[in-house]
């Protein structure tokens, strides 16, 4: 039976800058200032607890300019979050509860104010130059351009070809490693080569033979990023996308159709799945409250590694924008006290506690497959088939749309858990 605590964690996911409140675009000393804003999160640990995860993963936590992703200083805590005696806390909060921690490396560019592109700009530091890509003017000497992620300019790309790249990125991730960390989220990993994480993840592994490496490939071969990388997982968003778009568009082929290449992908390794992140509409807003409560059926029936985006379990709703500032709708503050969240959304938060109890206590799922025993566009049924050497186990999903939108679970022809809303 799978007892991997690797394959087992149930995460949920916290953009600590929005989840707590920190202003994610400063403009004076003043909101610049230290403040444990970290604190806040590990006074909801309980409440993870009680939902039934046992995993946190926290979006980017390190000095930054404003929302995160453009990091400044991977060795320091952003000050609005507080600082490293802030996140010691946190650390030995979560191992206090049994939770798990995984922290957010964006590796794949920094920040334009940080001060290694600053003296990579300026020419005068070579090796630092040497670990991006920057175009100059052959007569004058000046910066004509440099290599930036999608195009944005806060965010130099990093020069992967360079092993001083490779030497800071496995120094970061040792530095935190130590600290209690226990998993990485390699942001944009799409981006990056997979050849460079060959030159990181062994040695970072020799000594934390027990971390996790989960990238974010949102296109691509996932299977062939994952192998040939060396990491132990990428985010499944082509499920992701099946999930709501069959149910909103009321087309079970659709998933169908991606369960038979998510089978694929378990074969060869253990997807992260989830069906809400910092980067994406809500599900709720997506697809409708009864609607959403399949999905979550879904998340928590098929094989992987699921992960929860705070406020979904409690049915929040929020549109992502493709404007500047679009992310802010999902990535809200959390209240200060549970009495805040009101009880609008206790519903999906008790949904959730008797989901995520079927899988805790059938771990087996986290490496299943799944055999679809019938397909319509309305109603779509699968066994949850285990594997290897637990072969022999079986659940069995039924799930119909309509004017009640409902999920059922079953073993043996016994029904364990209905879902409706």
């Amino acid at each position: 039976m799978t007892n991997d605590p690797n394959l087992n964690t149930i995460w949920w996911q916290v953009y600590p800058l929005g989840f707590t409140g920190a202003p994610i675009r400063p403009q004076s000393d003043a909101e610049r200032a230290v403040t444990p804003r970290l604190d806040m999160i590990t006074s909801w640990l309980n409440y993870l607890i009680d939902l039934g995860a046992n995993g946190l993963m926290l979006n980017p936590v390190f000095a930054s300019t404003s929302h995160g992703y453009d990091t400044v200083d991977y060795y320091r805590i952003d000050p609005r979050l507080g600082d490293d005696v802030a996140f010691d806390r946190l650390v030995a909060a979560c191992h206090q509860r049994g939770i798990r921690i995984m922290l957010d490396g964006v590796f794949n560019h920094i920040g334009r104010e940080s001060d290694l592109f600053q003296r990579a700009l300026a020419g005068d530091d070579p090796n630092a130059e040497r670990m991006f890509r920057i175009e100059r003017d052959a007569a004058t000497g000046e910066v004509t351009d440099y290599a930036k992620f999608e195009g944005n300019g806060d965010l130099p790309s990093f020069n992967h070809d360079d092993p001083a790249v490779a030497r800071l990125v496995g120094d970061v991730m040792r530095h935190w490693l130590r600290r209690g960390v226990d998993a990485w989220r390699l942001d944009a990993a799409y981006a990056v080569p997979p050849a460079f994480w060959t030159r990181v993840l062994p040695d970072v592994r020799r000594e934390f033979p027990h971390a996790w490496f989960m990238g974010e490939v949102i296109h691509g071969d996932y299977a062939a990023i994952a192998r040939e990388s060396g990491m132990d997982s990428v985010t499944q968003y082509e499920l992701w996308k099946a999930i709501w778009s069959s149910i909103k568009s009321g087309n079970f082929w659709e998933l169908d159709w991606s369960l038979k290449r998510h089978n694929e992908f378990m074969r060869a390794f253990t997807p992260l799945t989830f069906v809400g992140n910092h980067d994406v509409t809500r599900i709720v807003s997506q697809i409708g409250e009864a609607e959403a409560a399949v999905a979550m059926a879904v998340l928590f029936t098929v094989g992987g590694v699921p992960s929860l985006y705070y406020g979904d379990e409690q049915a929040w709703r929020g549109v992502k924008a493709d404007v500047m500032g679009g992310d802010d709708a999902v990535r809200p503050m959390f209240p200060a006290t549970r009495d805040g969240l009101g009880h609008d959304g206790e519903w999906m938060f008790r949904l959730l506690q008797g989901l995520i109890s079927i899988r805790r206590r059938n771990p087996w799922m986290a490496r299943a497959v799944t055999e679809p025993t019938n397909v319509s566009n309305r109603a779509y049924s699968y066994d949850v088939v285990g594997t290897g050497e637990d072969a022999g186990r079986r659940l069995h999903v039924d799930l119909r749309l309509g004017a009640k939108p409902t999920a059922d679970i079953s073993e043996n022809g016994a029904n364990l858990y209905h879902v409706e809303h």
